[in-house]
């Protein structure tokens, strides 16, 4: 492009859109669904599978941090509400609310990590959209994606299956991402490069159901952390959760930044880590496999569902005592995805 910022006529649905998206956009995304360049991308599965679907919007600030950015974000983000939800994610949309004046560059820097992704994954991306507004208007950049997966119709992930004696099993250290966005926005300075967690977990989902089809449910810790996937998980059911908060994986860095700026690691938000629910007679079976994959070698036990307290959270502390995991009220640090 001869242009080296974004200016509101890349929005205008004329040739400057045209062009932003022939020569900037397709060159990273090929996929024939969406060169075609058609008003929607028509798709197919087999019948024997049901369809899932979901849909994320990405604000995250600084838009480049240690491990990732917002397009890596994005990416993984989607994917991996997919994969938690034991589909085998296929094609993913992304649209693009753009600032004027925004650096082309830095546009094809985050198109460029989106590309890492796609074919790290075979994900493709198959549509999308573009929309610049007016300088001042938008901090940068913001991303909305939309993802589609498959998986059979046979499998049952639910809340309701819990059962008394299931262990709850994290896949690795809490709290990455969130540290490392306020290390990027310069909130303090680590002795040691603390990189997001950012990564896409259908890999590592895929091997776990392969082991246990009969896996309870699975969620990834991002906002609210910890304590808002175990609450959202026994919400209204007559089964509690018990963690020990000396099994939970922190990393030094993270639980010391924690201690300075009066954060709860319970809360951290997580981009490549998941929980599992995972019923108590196979548990060692997917550790193994957990641990044989890349993201999933600090995986553990955390805690088990208990039949009392139900719908309730508890965490027996370092002192020994137990205490109340309540659900977030609101954000420790906003934007941080």
């Amino acid at each position: 492009m001869a242009e080296e910022l974004i200016t509101l006529a890349h929005g205008s649905g004329g040739r400057p859109m045209q062009q932003l998206i022939q020569e900037v956009f397709l060159k990273f995304f090929d996929h024939p669904a969406l060169t075609a360049l058609t008003d929607a991308a028509c798709l197919s599965w087999p019948s024997s599978y049901q369809l899932c679907f979901t849909t994320d919007a990405y604000v995250v600030q600084p838009l480049f941090f240690p491990g990732g950015n917002i397009g890596k974000l994005a990416f993984c983000g989607t994917i991996n509400d997919l994969a938690v939800s034991g589909a085998q994610p296929l094609y993913l949309s992304c649209a693009f609310i753009i600032e004027e004046g925004f650096s082309v560059a830095l546009l094809e820097k985050i198109l460029a990590s989106m590309k890492q992704m796609v074919c790290q994954t075979g994900v493709a991306v198959v549509t999308g959209d573009t929309k610049v507004v007016e300088r001042g208007k938008l901090d940068g950049l913001c991303i909305a994606t939309s993802g589609v997966g498959i998986r059979p119709a046979s499998l049952k992930l639910c809340r309701e299956s819990l059962r008394p004696g299931d262990k709850v099993i994290v896949s690795g250290p809490l709290g990455d991402h969130e540290i490392a966005i306020l290390s990027a926005r310069g909130k303090f300075q680590l002795e040691t490069r603390l990189a997001s967690d950012c990564a896409p977990l259908h890999s590592l989902t895929e091997r776990m159901l392969k082991v246990e089809p009969n896996l309870r449910f699975m969620r990834d810790p991002t906002r609210g952390g910890l304590a808002a996937v175990l609450n959202e998980i026994v919400s209204g059911l007559k089964v509690g959760i018990l963690i020990e908060e000396k099994l939970l994986p922190v990393r030094k860095e993270v639980a010391a930044c924690c201690e300075i700026l009066g954060l709860d690691p319970l809360l951290l938000a997580s981009e490549g880590r998941l929980v599992a629910v995972v019923p108590e007679k196979t548990t060692g079976q997917v550790l193994t496999v957990m641990k044989r994959h890349p993201l999933g070698r600090q995986a553990r036990v955390v805690g088990q569902v208990i039949s009392d307290q139900p719908g309730r959270v508890l965490m027996k502390t370092l002192g020994g005592s137990t205490r109340l995991v309540e659900m977030p009220a609101g954000v420790q640090q906003p934007r941080i995805c």
